[in-house]
């Protein structure tokens, strides 16, 4: 089956370029378009599409707002990929922070919006630590607990895993690093989420970020 995409943007030249480039994919289908945010919750609801390609930045409701909505109304929600014009646009870590997937630059190229969208339908985070960093530097709470994520009581291996993460490494790269096997780092990925209540990668490596256990500078 394809991967079913939404397309959420005010621009149509945008809406546009985004369907020509993923249309000419045979394992892509873009299957609805939307102007607004405001729209998307009843084209999730009706298209249930794989992946919805937000912009953040819209006159009714932004995709920050479209992105809480939809992660806190709808059943087994799609994957969310932002798309942005600037990566150090404090709306791109707010929608992370809300629950986005990743984001791409509008600048991209065809094969890295065509990449993108593949690794979040798989169920990956699409992570771009340098650039996670500099925002959450930039945008995140300037607070470092004297205990960080003490609540969580990761492991020492599962904290070693979680400063992996926030390094941009994959499960594979991980396994490498600490000579262990890939299904070893996926059990304590997934521990390290389910302790931090995260819905994913990105929201793990932000909480590590905010709460200090990760400096971001």
């Amino acid at each position: 089956m394809p991967v079913t995409v939404l397309l959420v943007d005010d621009e149509p030249l945008v809406r546009a370029g985004l369907r020509a480039v993923l249309g000419a994919q045979p394992d892509i289908e873009v299957v609805g378009e939307a102007a607004d945010g405001a729209a998307v919750i009843p084209l999730v609801r009706s298209l249930r599409p794989d992946v919805v390609a937000m912009d953040v930045r819209m006159p009714l409701l932004d995709g920050i707002e479209a992105t809480r909505a939809v992660l806190r109304t709808v059943p087994d929600p799609p994957k969310i990929l932002v798309i942005t014009t600037f990566e150090d646009d404090e709306y791109v870590y707010e929608a992370l922070r809300a629950g986005a997937d990743g984001f791409l630059l509008k600048r991209s190229r065809p094969e890295e919006i065509v990449h993108a969208v593949r690794l979040v339908a798989a169920g990956d985070s699409l992570l771009f630590p340098a650039s996670l960093r500099q925002l959450a530097a930039r945008y995140g709470p300037d607070r470092a607990p004297a205990e960080p994520l003490a609540g969580a009581r990761l492991t020492e291996r599962e904290a070693e895993v979680l400063r992996l993460m926030a390094r941009g490494l994959t499960n594979a790269e991980i396994a490498g690093r600490l000579v262990v096997g890939a299904e070893t780092v996926k059990s304590h990925v997934s521990a390290v989420l389910a302790k931090l209540g995260a819905r994913d990668r990105t929201q793990a490596v932000i909480a590590a970020y905010e709460s200090g256990f990760v400096a971001p500078r």
